[in-house]
């Protein structure tokens, strides 16, 4: 099963795709809670090189609130995550399906929800 959707920027840098990517998510009702700079902790956990991977956390209020009254320990698999990654001639795309990371729970009100969510995660993807 796959559980991402996925685009590449050609030729566009990771911070200015971090930019676009941002924008879009807010156009999508989107705020991002958390922002994790791989790249840079693994340099100082471990002294690792890597190109650049940023991981956005993503979270869309008013769905999340939904998600949570109808799950209440599903704040488990929130938020949603939108991953940056330097790749050769550009920067890759990959936000979460949502679908797909709430398969294991048995609740068809809930995987409305995630539908919901991953058609908003997929047009700010594009929109980027």
């Amino acid at each position: 099963m796959k559980y991402t959707y996925n685009r590449i920027l050609p030729d566009v840098p990771i911070d200015e795709a971090d930019t676009r990517t941002r924008e879009a998510l807010k156009e999508q009702g989107f705020g991002v809670l958390t922002e994790i700079d791989v790249k840079e902790t693994m340099k100082k956990k471990i002294g690792a090189e890597m190109d650049g991977y940023r991981i956005l956390g993503a979270c869309n209020p008013n769905m999340a609130y939904k998600a949570i009254g109808m799950e209440p320990r599903i704040g488990a698999m929130l938020p949603c995550n939108v991953i940056l990654r330097t790749i050769e001639g550009g920067t890759e795309l990959s936000a979460i399906d949502p679908v797909a990371s709430m398969a294991a729970v048995d609740n068809p009100d809930l995987h409305a929800v995630a539908a919901d969510v991953r058609d908003m995660l997929k047009k700010a993807i594009d929109l980027a």
